[in-house]
């Protein structure tokens, strides 16, 4: 069985786009047949694709660098290259993505794949450059330029799971969590007599009446897990995803209210949200004689009517499921008739799911100073100048009109450029005529 993996952080590369080809048509009995240089083709996005068979994010450790494939070059006959495909990379569902390096502390949030089937474009491609057939004009019939293709996006991502569950299982450490988890289901982790045995979650399905839910066991939360205690926030973000809570607590503590205030002060703490959950106050080891003794007055420490069961003999467990599903029935009811989509559902067919668009990145504003120098900054005339051939003179002119054209020429005499002034751009270094 993999490793439960729940938190990595990925690099994501989307396809440079195929550069532009400078070419003209050369046939027999057909002297000037003109520009036919075509389009490169757009490079492939990075997609993340929620994938209902996943659990875990175990895949990422072993490669953290994902990139998408490049677009092709133009071809002639103003022939377009072929495109990028889109790298699509399966992730499971409840995956949250944040941008790294942003704030707030988790970093900037891109996406929350909490739906089966739910995708997020997650790196954009570059686009592809024009061939020079695409600058024919009435004062340029035998244009020298193309550009080069546009690198594909970037992104630092941190991706973080919070496993999506019906019903989850909290309390102290050694409250027999594990226990009644391999009670209900066919899940089996390990149990143990000492503190924190429960070293990652573990999802079972319970099942009753031709019925199924999926039930979590939280590892141990302890005083202080909201601020790192502990197995802290490592897995208290897993319980923002449960519908409901079952509380259990070990009936042999001499004060079992504390216990369970313990618990859920720390869920509070953690997201103010969490203590509003349904929760089901459950009394575990009915079956040592000194907790069934102390029934009646545990039941007045809690203040209600809490359960009583034994994970290790099963007393009790055949009134603890229906009421499990009971529960989760009335969590769910309570959902729609507030409008909540309760996550990882999938919305109605006339609801679409959010799509993020990522924000293009704009071209720049022109020029600026480099020392005694002068560099251009606007992308596009960037990527002109690394997709044609300068050392041509008649390349140089056509260039130039493109920059006056798109107003780097008036920025850099504003900036002070005049004749003989080095300008670099792109991969070029200019005499400035």
């Amino acid at each position: 069985m993999p490793p439960f993996i729940d938190r990595v952080s990925i690099n994501v590369t989307g396809g440079r786009g195929g550069d532009g080809l400078v070419t003209f048509h050369r046939e027999k009995f057909l002297p000037k047949g003109g520009p036919s240089g075509g389009d490169g083709g757009h490079g492939g996005n990075v997609v993340l694709v929620a994938d209902g068979a996943l659990n875990t994010l175990v895949p990422f450790r072993y490669k953290r660098r994902i990139k998408a494939t490049d677009g092709g070059r133009g071809g002639s006959d103003k022939k377009h290259g072929r495109d990028g495909p889109d790298v699509v990379v399966p992730v499971p569902v409840g995956t949250v993505v944040y941008q790294s390096g942003s704030e707030p502390e988790h970093g900037l949030l891109l996406a929350d794949l909490d739906t089966s089937g739910s995708s997020v474009a997650i790196a954009r491609g570059g686009r592809g450059g024009a061939g020079n057939a695409r600058f024919v004009g009435p004062t340029n019939q035998e244009p020298l330029l193309a550009e080069a293709g546009e690198e594909g996006e970037t992104r630092d991502l941190r991706l973080e799971l919070k496993l999506l569950a019906d019903v989850g299982i909290v309390g102290l450490p050694n409250a027999g969590k594990s226990s009644l988890i391999a009670a209900l289901t066919a899940a089996r982790p390990k149990v143990a007599d000492y503190p924190f045995t429960t070293l990652e979650p573990v999802l079972g399905v319970v099942e009753w009446e031709r019925r199924g839910l999926v039930a979590v066991d939280i590892p141990g939360i302890i005083e202080g897990a909201h601020a790192g205690a502990g197995l802290g926030h490592d897995f208290l973000r897993h319980v923002e995803r449960t519908r409901v809570l079952i509380h259990l607590v070990d009936g042999s503590l001499p004060d079992v209210a504390a216990a369970v205030s313990t618990v859920n002060r720390e869920l509070e703490l953690f997201n103010p949200e969490l203590v509003g959950k349904p929760q089901l106050v459950v009394v575990n080891k009915i079956d040592i004689p000194e907790v069934a003794t102390r029934r009646a007055e545990i039941a007045r420490q809690l203040g209600g009517a809490p359960m009583f069961v034994s994970a290790a003999s099963r007393e009790g467990l055949d009134r603890l499921v229906p009421a499990m599903f009971e529960l989760v029935d009335r969590a769910l009811a309570a959902s729609r008739e507030r409008g909540v989509r309760e996550p990882g559902a999938r919305p109605p067919e006339d609801d679409e799911l959010p799509v993020i668009r990522l924000r293009p990145v704009p071209d720049g504003g022109g020029a600026e100073r480099e020392g005694d120098a002068f560099r251009i900054t606007h992308r596009r005339a960037i990527r002109l100048a690394n997709g044609s051939d300068l050392s041509l003179w008649k390349a140089r002119v056509q260039f130039r009109e493109q920059l006056r054209r798109m107003g780097v020429e008036r920025e850099l005499h504003r900036l002070g450029a005049a004749a003989g002034s080095t300008v670099r751009v792109g991969i070029r270094e200019l005499v400035w005529e």
